[in-house]
């Protein structure tokens, strides 16, 4: 391949993912979450984990993890599960949080989020998230060449990566503005709420529904 056709790939994907970043999803609802609750360091560590989760995926998408789970459905299954026992059990935390004292529940999450959990947190969150393997397969499958280099498949995955830190930074910094957040605080225990009932529901989702053939 080209220089030329290799970067019209790398565009392709880049500009695939930025709109996928955009669209409000499990990664952007925590991330919310986590500028207007926790500040600006919380929402930023939980932002390197989402886009290292996104590094992981494209790297597995890259090299097949799609036709692994054709041949080994049981690992697929194990994910979706896995995957949406962890979002229930978050989204249940927050809806039991939502209903303490507001001092109860600030001293709590003080000690927990606002440190290394919030990067585990949003690394968990985009991991855990049995869509994600599949998109990303699905993406690199259309995008890229038969016979892609291993060179043009892990700057593909870079792109995807910086592309996750710059939108979810930029979506942190403006909401961790003052004004902006003031708005949020005013609602903060139906944001809890909502984001709960939005974690359990897709989180049960991913539990019941049958896997793709």
């Amino acid at each position: 391949m080209t220089l030329t056709q290799d970067f019209s790939v790398i565009a392709a994907i880049t500009a695939f993912w930025l709109v996928a970043m955009i669209v409000p999803g499990l990664d952007f609802l925590l991330v919310t979450r986590l500028a207007v609750m926790k500040g600006r360091p919380a929402a930023l560590q939980a932002t390197f984990g989402i886009a290292s989760g996104v590094a992981v995926w494209g790297v597995a998408g890259f090299f097949g993890i799609r036709a692994l789970f054709i041949a080994a459905p049981w690992l697929y299954l194990a994910l979706k599960i896995g995957g949406g026992l962890y979002l229930m059990t978050v989204g249940a935390k927050l809806l039991m949080s939502s209903w303490k004292n507001e001092g109860e529940a600030g001293t709590a999450s003080l000690t927990t989020d606002q440190r290394s959990n919030s990067f585990f947190a949003g690394f968990l969150t985009n991991l855990l998230n049995p869509k994600a393997p599949i998109f990303v397969s699905s993406l690199f499958a259309a995008s890229m060449p038969q016979h892609a280099s291993i060179y043009l498949g892990l700057t593909c995955v870079a792109a995807m990566f910086v592309v996750a830190v710059v939108w979810f930074a930029f979506v942190t910094l403006l909401l961790s503005l003052d004004r902006v957040s003031a708005v949020f605080l005013r609602c903060r225990r139906w944001i809890d709420r909502c984001a709960g009932v939005a974690f359990m529901a897709l989180g049960l989702r991913f539990v019941t529904e049958r896997s793709p053939t």
